[in-house]
């Protein structure tokens, strides 16, 4: 069955850091492009980055570019996500998903096509 279990997250206060992690299991994660999404309380589940399936291309949303930076490693199959200068917008549980490339970009249709292989997601709390 196809898996994916994120980790990584936590509290911290404006301005640290932290990196999240994404395992893959059960498909050959070494051909998908993934993504990050994250979900705010009260808000729709946003797109924020997306890297190639060799890891040589990566797109972030505004919101997050030069703060963020998406990479791979497909001999663990791991996704990362590198976490700068966080400030409290960036609080949400955070997910990652396979998808396309280019990116679609649309939160609800990587819910809608690939949501079921989800894991719980990671928590990202900013706070002073």
């Amino acid at each position: 069955a196809i898996q994916l279990q994120e980790s990584g997250g936590g509290s911290v206060q404006p301005g640290e850091s932290l990196r999240l992690s994404c395992t893959g299991s059960g498909f050959r994660f070494h051909l998908y492009p993934m993504s990050w999404l994250r979900q705010a309380p009260g808000k729709e589940l946003e797109w924020v980055s997306n890297i190639n399936s060799d890891g040589s291309r990566s797109e972030y949303d505004v919101s997050v570019k030069d703060r963020f930076t998406i990479s791979r490693d497909n001999t663990k199959n791991t996704l990362y996500l590198q976490l700068n200068n966080l400030t409290t917008e960036d609080t949400a549980l955070y997910y990652c998903s396979q998808d396309s490339w280019p990116p679609m970009r649309e939160g609800r249709r990587y819910r809608d096509i690939f949501g079921e292989y989800w894991g719980q997601g990671t928590q990202v709390t900013v706070s002073p």
